[in-house]
């Protein structure tokens, strides 16, 4: 970034502590740390993402609704994920980050396999809870550390590699999900997905490092201007900007996370006939076959798509900082025609290239919007400004958004008389115009963000 503008609140309410001028460590240690994030992020969404290809399986074995798929993958977790953040984050401004995520990562992942012990909907709803508790305590200690690893002007580039791991997480919770699933059943699934957690726990444990205690200055500085959650809060009260992109990732979260668990199920429902043909040229069943090309297609698309938006974000910010919002802002007005497109196609081969295309979109915005919370307020207040971001686009996305979609969809189905092929397919095509909303809110961004980024 070469934009910069004062603080608009009194610096007495918010001390700003010493940014570290360069990296603390050496390039080949730093290039680790964030190879070592990235996998724990990877781990992170297959655990979170493998019960979207399993949703079918699991409703037909336990005899649920769509709705009920929709709590247990989207609300049930992400209200104790969010809720969690906030207080693991504060945390995370004076302790050890590198011991709170190794810890996150043993408890999500010991959870994930105990899902495939649930015998009811009851069950799975708590594990999956559990799943939510461990997930809280990584990203926020994550941006944390890196924002502190890297130079500023490399800030939304490291921060969107680090968000591949949403993509790649999702393919490979997909395909082996899946994979999985077709040859030894859904349980087998959840007991494979949750078993890498253990090694990456140990080594977050005893290879990565903590920089506070690296760089003294900065350590003391850190301990010297502590801020509480109250005066985060106050100074984040203050930046239109953070609201607005908040707000507008949020939207952006509700639409994904509310697309995930029925994506399969729509093809079965839709294009249930074709996917068998599909799926059997590959020697596949349909399930494994719809988690191989939805995993490798979207997922592979996704990465592209999260590395592309921090690098073209960091680009153009360095001539004008409103790149940052730009770049969402296009992206998810191109993604809501794309979709319905999509969907509405009558062939599965063909809609599914096209979500390809609809995937190279819809992560653009990791980046730009993580860096922004990252940069809006000083480094003390960063791990804080995370969880609140992370809750508020959570709770929404997370939390509302597969609920809804499952509600809409059963009220399509139900309500409207459509049957669940085409309630599900009209579920997809509504939730994904509220993509025009967080274009309008990106753009907003653009008239205050120049002003507002400080570090």
């Amino acid at each position: 970034m070469t934009e910069t503008a004062a603080p608009s609140v009194d610096p007495a309410a918010a001390p700003a502590a010493p940014a570290v001028g360069a990296a603390p460590y050496s390039a080949s240690y730093t290039r680790y740390a964030m190879f070592l994030l990235l996998g724990i992020y990877i781990v992170n969404f297959l655990d979170r993402a493998v019960v979207n290809i399993l949703a079918e399986p699991i409703k037909n074995d336990l005899g649920l609704a769509d709705w009920q798929l929709g709590l247990m993958s989207g609300l049930a977790f992400a209200i104790f994920y969010t809720v969690l953040g906030i207080p693991i984050a504060r945390m995370a401004e004076r302790k050890n980050r590198p011991i709170i995520i190794g810890t996150a990562v043993a408890v999500w992942s010991g959870f994930t396999a105990l899902s495939g012990m649930a015998q009811n909907f009851a069950q799975l709803v708590l594990f999956r809870i559990g799943v939510g508790v461990g997930e809280a305590g990584c990203t926020p200690p994550a941006h944390s550390l890196i924002a502190d690893y890297v130079p500023k002007e490399k800030r939304a580039s490291a921060l969107a590699f680090y968000s591949m791991g949403t993509p790649l997480g999702g393919l490979l919770g997909l395909v082996m999900g899946g994979l999985i699933a077709d040859a030894y059943g859904w349980r087998v699934a959840f007991f494979v997905a949750g078993a890498p957690g253990i090694l990456f726990a140990l080594l977050c444990w005893f290879t990565l490092k903590e920089p506070r205690k690296q760089i003294a200055q900065h350590s003391a500085a850190i301990q010297a201007t502590q801020a509480t959650f109250g005066e985060t809060l106050k100074y984040l009260g203050t930046k239109k900007t953070f609201w607005l992109i908040a707000l507008g990732a949020a939207i952006k979260a509700f639409i994904g996370y509310g697309h995930a668990p029925f994506t399969a199920s729509f093809f079965l429902r839709v294009h249930g006939e074709e996917v068998a043909g599909l799926a059997s040229a590959f020697n596949l069943q349909s399930i494994g076959f719809l988690g191989l090309a939805l995993g490798l297609m979207g997922g592979t698309a996704g990465a592209i798509s999260a590395y592309l938006g921090g690098q073209i974000a960091d680009r153009y910010a360095k001539k004008d900082l409103r790149g940052y919002v730009s770049v969402p802002a296009i992206a998810s007005l191109l993604a809501v025609p794309i979709y319905i497109i999509a969907v509405s196609v009558p062939s599965a081969s063909v809609a599914l290239w096209i979500l390809v295309i609809n995937g190279l979109l819809g992560s653009l915005w990791y980046g730009p919007v993580y860096a922004i919370g990252q940069s809006i307020v000083p480094p003390h207040m960063r791990a804080t400004t995370s969880a609140i971001l992370l809750f508020t686009i959570n709770l929404i996305g997370l939390g509302l958004g597969p609920l809804a979609v499952g509600i809409l969809s059963d009220v399509m189905s139900n309500g409207f008389g459509l049957g669940s092929a085409q309630g599900v397919r009209w579920a997809l095509m509504l939730s994904t115009c509220f993509g025009f909303v967080a274009f309008g809110l990106f753009w907003l961004a653009r008239k205050t963000i120049r002003e507002e980024l400080v570090s």
